[in-house]
């Protein structure tokens, strides 16, 4: 089986899992419907699968392999026993990818993407796949240059990113937990009562529980909010200039890194007091 049929495989039993858990069990009533949310964010799924298949590719996998022929990277010109190089590499990707989260709440430029995916008025396992494509091809150019340098191993690489799919499905489902199993699961995993509180209007919020897999990146780096202030049934998810539902359809999400807020927010007033 390649590499790609298997992690679609894994995508679709997990997302298959996930969304009978949420409607088994979901945590907060929906502010929009599950339809016009899901077909936003599948649509931007397709254009994020579409820009990479025409752009990089596979190409984490790629370098991890290549890495490994020409003898590249720190796992690869030490003799680490296999078991240490494998929990090594993928923690250090998962440190990575929690580093590259934070950056990219830091820099304006990288926010003006990664703020598409804040702009979701409601959070279920769609909205981990809710990305700007642009953030998605900086997000590989940056996994492919750590794998180089780390000289990781491809099924290393192939089982981080079949985890990071299935865990961002996961941490941001509508999903209510049993209190004392969220509790004990956060000091490992980051849960979705964790991650929710990440996409609160409360920008002191938002900053915060940047995990995607594992939790105690957030808390030895300081960076973790057990709970919203406002508690998870009161709580607004979202970003403050982005709370009107016909400013969020997929092509204007598509263009929002190109606009500033201020001027989004401002075509919508126009549009309001027209009707």
């Amino acid at each position: 089986m390649s590499e790609t049929a298997l992690r679609l495989l894994i995508f679709v039993a997990v997302f298959a899992l996930v969304a009978l858990c949420e409607h088994a069990w979901p945590r907060r009533a929906r502010r929009q419907s599950r339809g016009t949310r899901w077909s936003i964010n599948l649509g931007l799924l397709g254009i994020d699968i579409l820009a990479q298949r025409f752009t990089l590719g596979a190409a984490a996998i790629g370098m991890a392999a290549y890495a490994q022929v020409q003898g590249w990277g720190l796992f690869n010109l030490q003799a680490w026993p296999v078991w240490l190089s494998a929990v090594a590499g993928f923690l250090l990707l998962d440190l990575a990818i929690y580093l590259q989260h934070r950056l990219f709440h830091i820099v304006p430029l990288f926010w003006r993407l990664h703020r598409v995916h804040h702009t979701d008025l409601d959070l279920d396992l769609s909205s981990g796949f809710r990305f700007h494509p642009l953030e998605i091809l900086l997000s590989l150019l940056y996994k492919v240059a750590l794998v180089a340098v780390l000289g990781i191993s491809p099924v290393v690489v192939l089982v981080f990113e079949a985890t990071l799919s299935a865990a961002a499905l996961f941490n941001h489902a509508n999903l209510r937990l049993p209190t004392k199993l969220d509790a004990g699961l956060r000091w490992l995993l980051v849960t979705p009562d964790m991650h929710r509180v990440h996409h609160s209007v409360i920008a002191a919020e938002t900053n915060s529980n940047y995990g995607f897999f594992i939790s105690l990146w957030d808390r030895l780096l300081g960076s973790y909010c057990a709970q919203p202030s406002a508690g998870h049934l009161g709580m607004t998810i979202g970003l403050r200039e982005y709370q009107r539902e016909d400013r969020l359809g997929l092509m204007q999400l598509v263009l929002i890194p190109f606009r500033t807020a201020e001027a989004d927010s401002a075509k919508s007033a126009g549009k309001a007091d027209r009707h």
